[in-house]
């Protein structure tokens, strides 16, 4: 099997978060981490890593850029994120900030399953996860070359040529397209995380 090429990833960690209070989304802890923290995490084989939001605490190494216009939605945010990728690198992970399962091995399935433009997870409902996928980044850079904001993401992305993983989630485990929109949301994803670490030992 040949190598994978090598990919950046832009990670797109804006919006207001007005049904969590407008607490900074990818800030907040799941399972004793930030999102921001696992998703980064899921992406430390990338050669670039590109964070696009407000002001926010970034690791050291990790670049953070601003959509123009501030809050103009996910297709200018991307926008930012692929201006930020170094000339030459033909692959760009693309990823929301609030994905507190997401892990490297699906990273590495959808870089695996790479056909076309881009490759993206489908849920178990049957719904593409716009926001959990690897592109070309030359048909990302077209495709969203002078869309406006807050234009649909799904329309922008319709044109291109897109393959789909379903990925296996064992029983018991919480789905790696988990994301945290609301406070609900986000006390179930806790939860599961919790569930998930090791309990004490007897002495």
């Amino acid at each position: 099997m040949s190598p994978l090429p090598p990919f950046a990833a832009v990670v797109l960690a804006g919006g207001r978060s007005a049904r969590l209070g407008g607490q900074p989304k990818p800030q907040l802890e799941v399972g004793g981490r930030t999102m921001l923290a696992t998703v980064l995490a899921a992406l430390e084989g990338a050669v670039q890593r590109v964070v696009v939001g407000p002001p926010q605490p970034v690791p050291d190494g990790v670049l953070l850029v601003r959509e123009s216009p501030p809050g103009g939605g996910p297709v200018p945010a991307l926008a930012a994120g692929l201006a930020a990728v170094s000339p030459g690198t033909e692959v760009v992970a693309v990823l929301a900030a609030d994905l507190p399962f997401v892990t490297g091995d699906l990273v590495d399935q959808l870089r695996e399953r790479l056909e076309g433009d881009g490759v993206l997870v489908v849920d178990g409902t049957g719904r593409d996860q716009l926001l959990l996928g690897v592109w070309r980044t030359a048909s990302l850079r077209a495709a969203t070359a002078g869309a406006r904001p807050h234009a649909p993401l799904r329309g922008v992305l319709a044109p291109l040529t897109v393959a789909r993983h379903r990925p296996v989630v064992p029983a018991g485990e919480p789905a790696p397209w988990t994301d945290c929109d609301t406070p609900a949301e986000l006390a179930r994803a806790r939860t599961a995380a919790a569930a998930r670490l090791p309990g004490p030992t007897a002495g």
